[in-house]
């Protein structure tokens, strides 16, 4: 299941929303397999910033600042930069945020999806397209199994649905252009990831080392919450693995597919936050008792099929993905290299992956 560095070398890539944080990873090691990275994005969601921290601007071909409500803008790009592979991770990708602003959130998780698509159609020589949503695209029935691909899709929350919707526009576009144009378009939905270099609002460990740098107490809203916790490496090599199988056999993987970790990494958000603090000294947590909008309780995701189709499986188990994520905090608080140590994660997941 290693990526393969010789599929890589010399390909053409546009990578929408490139300036995030799992945008940003995924452009790291593309580059340094050798693709010609095009990216599309606003401008990076956080001060400080994995894109920034780590130099990315700089290890890529093209880097583009657009919207994806821009179609013209959006369009021009991905024609100039003529890939042959699209990856779309651009989002709004929040679920509190989306009860803020619903409109915003559909604009670019659905509106966004039909232009990318849209700019594809209108670009030869694309030959896959990797459409990445959200574990949370799932009608959510509060049931402890995990979902598989041929689960309804559904959504509480904006961001949730825009997501399953963005789910319904693929499958469309498939079925209605890409597939007799022979685009092989597949989308991946993957768990809660972690890692170093992110630093968004309401997310579970950037919360907590926010506080831990402040010195505060981490506050909680959901300690019971069960999430399919990963860093963010697992479901980036699954989308690498997609891709090249989408180029290389075509349309019998132009699918859904589930990118989460082992059963036993499915933990409540309480085991996350007492394994952190038992790790560092002082560090602690309380519930937030003032009334929240409605999130999942139970999140699983059921992986068998990249298990089975793409010989992909999680490597690294959650103790391990909190290990790298605390080491590539600890080196950016020391001022270390951190496109270096990034990189160097990367080989160290790699080599994991080939043992």
């Amino acid at each position: 299941m290693a990526v393969n560095r010789g599929f890589w070398r010399g390909k053409r890539v546009f990578l929408t929303g490139h300036t995030g944080f799992k945008g940003s990873w995924l452009a790291l090691w593309l580059a340094d397999r050798g693709a010609s990275v095009h990216g599309f994005a606003l401008p990076p969601p956080s001060q400080p910033n994995l894109f920034e921290v780590a130099g990315v601007a700089s290890r890529l071909a093209g880097n583009t600042l657009g919207d994806l409500r821009d179609a013209p803008t959006l369009q021009a790009a991905m024609q100039a930069a003529q890939p042959e592979i699209v990856f779309h991770l651009a989002a709004q990708p929040l679920v509190r945020y989306s009860y803020d602003s619903p409109v915003e959130t559909y604009g670019v998780n659905v509106l966004g999806t039909v232009n990318l698509l849209e700019a594809v159609r209108n670009t030869p020589g694309v030959r896959a397209v990797v459409n990445v949503t959200t574990d949370k695209c799932y009608e959510n029935r509060e049931w402890v199994w995990p979902y598989r691909e041929d689960e309804a899709l559904g959504g509480f929350d904006p961001y949730s649905s825009s997501k399953a919707c963005s789910e319904l526009v693929t499958a469309a576009y498939r079925r209605s252009f890409l597939a007799s144009a022979g685009v092989a378009l597949a989308s991946a939905r993957a768990g809660n990831v972690i890692g170093g270099g992110d630093w968004a609002a309401d997310r579970l460990i950037p919360d907590f080392l926010r506080a831990l740098d402040a010195g505060e107490q981490l506050v909680i809203r959901s300690p019971h919450a069960v999430r399919p916790w990963q860093h963010v490496l697992e479901p980036l090599s699954g989308y690498l693995t997609l891709a090249e199988r989408l180029v290389t056999q075509g349309g019998q993987f132009a699918e859904a597919w589930n990118f989460g970790p082992s059963e036993t990494d499915a933990k409540p958000v309480a085991w996350i936050v007492d394994y952190l603090c038992k790790r560092i000294p002082g560090a602690a947590w309380r519930l937030d008792a003032a009334p929240q909008p409605h999130e999942a309780n139970t999140l699983r995701l059921d992986s068998a099929k990249a298990r089975a189709g793409l010989d992909w499986h999680a490597r690294w188990d959650l103790r391990t993905a909190l290990e790298m994520t605390l080491a590539w905090h600890q080196a950016w608080r020391q001022d270390q290299d951190m496109a270096e140590l990034s990189l160097r994660q990367i080989a160290e997941y790699e080599a994991a992956a080939t043992s």
